[in-house]
C-alpha cells in the first residue's frame, strides 16, 4: 500500500502541497498505470494527457511562487464519461453523442478544477450511463479489477474500477439508481450519494447536452479510497449554482455525534420480498457485529413505517420519466403506444407505462414521496442513521442480453429479477436522503461486498462521519491483489 497509486487523495494532496511530490510525477505515474496494469480494464477510456501534462507543469510552477489555487492544487484526477468537459470528448456510452466536444466544462468539473485539480480523462459508462454494468457500443466492456470476469457494477463502474485499481486520485460519479453505491459495493471501494439538490448537475449527461434542468433523483458524488476524501469532494463540490449562491448559502449540519456510543443506528439487512444472497449478509452481520462491539447503539427491529415493496414501486415509476428525456421520439411513442391499456404484468410493462405517464399522474406520484420523506423524517428522530445492504448480491458476471430489464440475478441459488438491483438503492433516491456505501470485506469468493449508512436529508456528513467509524471497524480500502504492485514513475 505505499505504492502513490493508492494513497489517498488527501494524503496526496497533502505531499504536493509540501512539495514531497510534484503533479507531473503523479499523473505520469497514473499515466503509466493505465497503460499497463490497467490496460485490461478498459476503466479509462478517453485520455488527456498532453493538457494535462501541460497543467501539471503550470501547477508545479505555481507552487514554486508559493500559489495556491485551492485544496486540490496540482491532483490529477479522472470523471466519469458523462459530465462535459470542454475540449474534451464526452459521449455517455451512447452512439449519437460519439464525437460530441463540449464548448465548457459540466458545473461540477468547474468545481473540482477551480480547487486545482487536473482532469486527465474520462471513465466509461454504460449506454446513457443506464444499467448497473459498464459497456457500450463505442467503449466495450469494464472489467472488474477483483474478478476480470464481472462487472465493476454501473453505472459509474469505470469511475469505480479505476479508483479500485489505483489508476486516479478519486473519481467524480453520478447516481439516480445506485450508480455510484452499486460500483463502489462491487469494487470495495467508498462512494457517497448527496443529498439531492446540493450538487448542481448542470453539464451532466443525460438530461440532453445543454440541458439546464436538475434530473430527478439523480444526484452527482465521488467515489474514493477512504471516507475523508469523499468529505474532502463534497466539500469543494456542494453548494448552490451560482444564480442561487446571490442569496442563498449551504451549511450542511456536522456528524450529530462523534463518539461511537452516542449513535443509535437502525439494522435493516433483509426483507422477506427482497431477498438477501448469503455471501452479503454474511459480511453485513460481521459489520453489525464490529459496530455492537465498539459500542454503538443498534436498534435491529427499527423500520420506517411503510413496507419496502410500496418505496421500490413508487421509485420505479417516479425513475421512468425521469430517464425518458434521452428516448429517441419515435421509440418512445412506440413504447407509449404498446403500453396503453396494458395492465401491469411484468417489470417491462409497468416500467413502459410509467414512462408515458401524464403530468397529473406524475404530481400524485410526487406527492406520495412528499408524504413518505416526512415519513423517513420521522423515522429520523428515533434513530440516527440506517445501516442497509448496497444489493442482495456481489459483483455480476458479464451479461449484456437485452433487453436488460428482462434479465436474471441468481440469489441464494434462486433467480431473481435483474430489477432487485433497485430495491436498496431506488427508495434512498427517491426520497433524496443521502447515503455512504463502505467496504466491509469479501466473501468466501473474494468478491468485495459494501454497506449502506443512510442518513436524514441534508445530513451527509452525518453519513459519512459514521462510515468513517465503520471503516475504521472493518478495515476499509484493500486493494485488488492483481493491482496492488508498484508501477514504475516515469
Amino acid at each position: 500500500m505505499s505504492d502513490l497509486a493508492f494513497r489517498s487523495a488527501l494524503e496526496l494532496a497533502d505531499s504536493l502541497r509540501r512539495g514531497e511530490l510534484s503533479s507531473r510525477e503523479l499523473l505520469e505515474h497514473y499515466l503509466a498505470r493505465i497503460e499497463g496494469v490497467g490496460s485490461g480494464l478498459n476503466a479509462v477510456v478517453t485520455l488527456d494527457a498532453e493538457r494535462a501534462l501541460a497543467r501539471a507543469d503550470a501547477a508545479d510552477a505555481a507552487r514554486a511562487r508559493g500559489e495556491s489555487w485551492g485544496p486540490l492544487h496540482g491532483l490529477p484526477m479522472t470523471v466519469k464519461d458523462v459530465f462535459e468537459t470542454a475540449g474534451l470528448r464526452t459521449t455517455a456510452g451512447a452512439k449519437p453523442l460519439a464525437e460530441h466536444v463540449p464548448e465548457r466544462d459540466a458545473d461540477a468539473v468547474q468545481r473540482l478544477t477551480g480547487a486545482g485539480a487536473i482532469i486527465f480523462g474520462k471513465t466509461n459508462t454504460p449506454a446513457w450511463a443506464m444499467d448497473w454494468q459498464t459497456y457500450n457500443e463505442i467503449f466495450g466492456t469494464t472489467r472488474n479489477p477483483w474478478d476480470l470476469e464481472r462487472t465493476p457494477g454501473g453505472s459509474s463502474g469505470g469511475s469505480a474500477a479505476a479508483v479500485a485499481a489505483g489508476l486516479t486520485s478519486f473519481e467524480l460519479g453520478s447516481d439516480i439508481g445506485g450508480s455510484i453505491r452499486i460500483p463502489a459495493h462491487c469494487c470495495g471501494i467508498f462512494g457517497h450519494k448527496p443529498s439531492w439538490g446540493i450538487v448542481p448537475q448542470r453539464g451532466h449527461i443525460p438530461g440532453l447536452p445543454g440541458s439546464l434542468v436538475e434530473t430527478d433523483i439523480n444526484v452527482v458524488g465521488p467515489l474514493a479510497r477512504s471516507v475523508p476524501d469523499l468529505s474532502l469532494a463534497l466539500s469543494v463540490l456542494a453548494g448552490p449554482t451560482a444564480e442561487r449562491a446571490r442569496a442563498w448559502r449551504l451549511e450542511l449540519p456536522p456528524p450529530r455525534h462523534e463518539r461511537a456510543r452516542d449513535w443509535r443506528v437502525a439494522v435493516w439487512l433483509d426483507d422477506p420480498e427482497f431477498p438477501i444472497d448469503h455471501s452479503v449478509r454474511e459480511r453485513l452481520e460481521a459489520a453489525v457485529a464490529a459496530l455492537r462491539a465498539a459500542g454503538v447503539q443498534l436498534d435491529e427491529s427499527a423500520r420506517p413505517p411503510f413496507p419496502l415493496s410500496q418505496a421500490v414501486d413508487l421509485y420505479r415509476r417516479l425513475l421512468a420519466p425521469a430517464t425518458a428525456v434521452t428516448l429517441e421520439d419515435e421509440h418512445f411513442e412506440q413504447l407509449a403506444a404498446g403500453a396503453e391499456g396494458t395492465p401491469d404484468g411484468n417489470e417491462f410493462t409497468t416500467f413502459t407505462r410509467a414512462l408515458a405517464m401524464r403530468h397529473r399522474e406524475w404530481l400524485r406520484l410526487h406527492d406520495e414521496r412528499e408524504q413518505m420523506r416526512r415519513a423517513w423524517a420521522e423515522f429520523f428522530r428515533d434513530v440516527d442513521l440506517l445501516l442497509c445492504p448496497v444489493a442482495a448480491v456481489p459483483a455480476l458476471p458479464h451479461d449484456h442480453s437485452e433487453p436488460f430489464i428482462l434479465r436474471r440475478i441468481q440469489v441464494n441459488g434462486a433467480p431473481r429479477s435483474y430489477l432487485d438491483h433497485f430495491t436498496w438503492m431506488g427508495p434512498i433516491g427517491a426520497a433524496l436522503l443521502p447515503a455512504t456505501a463502505v467496504p466491509v470485506g469479501r466473501t468466501p469468493d473474494g468478491l468485495p461486498i459494501g454497506a449502506q449508512i443512510v442518513a436524514p436529508y441534508l445530513e451527509d456528513h452525518s453519513a459519512l462521519g459514521f462510515a468513517e467509524l465503520l471503516a475504521r471497524e472493518m478495515g476499509g480500502f484493500e486493494a485488488p491483489p492483481a493491482f496492488d504492485r508498484r508501477a514504475p514513475v516515469r
